[in-house]
């Protein structure tokens, strides 16, 4: 009796795995249907956002585009009407710029300011370029990568966006007058002295623009970011080439016109930097935060949800 005990119990079928292997391999098995319930809502959302936000050709859409460049316009016109209130503190910061690039024998402003206004032909020129060339080749550059090099235009233009809002916010918390403001110093306005077309320095186009907004110099910032696009989708020695001198010659135009500090085209170039930094660590910083948000990647829950059983 004892030998056909032990012969039943032999023949009881041996599981391959532990009790304890079988409870978490059931618990992994229950929670697949349920990971991929939960991650679905998410990707149709992820999907619906990538289509309102995203071309078919992968480009930005222009509303996009244009609501943040409106956005900005809003936020530059808040600052720009508070003008009136900040005069007297602006002029004060002016002068104070003036007097530390004094002790510290930077100030070619005065000089070169009078080497310009002493050539009538040469101001014209230079007023026309302080005018017009910063918005044409910056706008002009964001239209070619929209058009052409899609997937440079994104963190491109988040560094232009970056490079705005830097400066923004220095106007807000620190206005300062350009050195045409400080006649008592000797220095002239250029543009007002040349008369060129698009004068916003007196009449109804001086209500447009911010007049105390001297540091930084976003014509340096926007300069020196267009040096970094062309650097970088361009390949040709004399496009970089170009390019690397485009912030030195408007350098020399914005101060020349008395338009900006040298500290301000330094402050400029600085800001251009930082927002370059801040886009490049944000790429780098952002698929890892997606990787510690989700855990598992959509992908691996759905391979583990093929390789549960099906209930029959």
């Amino acid at each position: 009796m004892a030998t056909r005990h032990k012969t039943a119990v032999d023949e009881q079928p041996q599981s391959d795995s532990s009790p304890v292997d079988s409870v978490v391999q059931g618990a992994i098995e229950s929670a697949a249907p349920d990971a991929i319930d939960r991650a679905a809502p998410q990707s149709r959302l992820q999907l619906l956002l990538s289509r309102v936000f995203t071309r078919a050709d992968g480009r930005a859409p222009v509303w996009l585009e244009a609501i943040v460049v409106i956005w900005l316009l809003w936020l530059y016109d808040q600052i720009n009407n508070l003008a009136p209130l900040r005069r007297i503190v602006a002029l004060h910061n002016a002068a104070a710029v003036l007097a530390l690039e004094r002790s510290l024998n930077i100030s070619p402003e005065l000089g070169l300011d009078r080497w310009v206004a002493a050539h009538a032909t040469l101001g014209l020129i230079l007023s026309y370029y302080y005018v017009s060339a910063h918005f044409f080749v910056t706008f002009g550059l964001l239209a070619y990568l929209w058009w052409r090099k899609s997937r440079d235009y994104r963190p491109l233009r988040t560094q232009l966006v970056i490079i705005n809002l830097i400066g923004l916010a220095i106007f807000w918390l620190f206005p300062v007058a350009p050195p045409r403001m400080l006649a008592s110093d000797g220095f002239r306005d250029i543009i007002v002295l040349t008369q060129a077309v698009g004068d916003f320095h007196q009449g109804g186009l001086a209500s447009t623009a911010d007049q105390y907004a001297a540091m930084p110099s976003l014509h340096i910032a926007w300069a020196t970011w267009c040096c970094v696009v062309v650097w970088r989708v361009f390949s040709s020695r004399i496009a970089r080439a170009v390019a690397v001198a485009y912030p030195f010659v408007t350098a020399f135009v914005v101060i020349g016109t008395g338009n900006h500090f040298l500290l301000d085209v330094l402050a400029g170039a600085l800001v251009t930097a930082t927002a370059v930094g801040i886009e490049v660590a944000a790429a780098r910083w952002i698929p890892a935060y997606r990787r510690r948000r989700y855990g598992l990647s959509r992908s691996r829950l759905r391979a583990r949800a093929r390789r549960a059983p099906v209930a029959q």
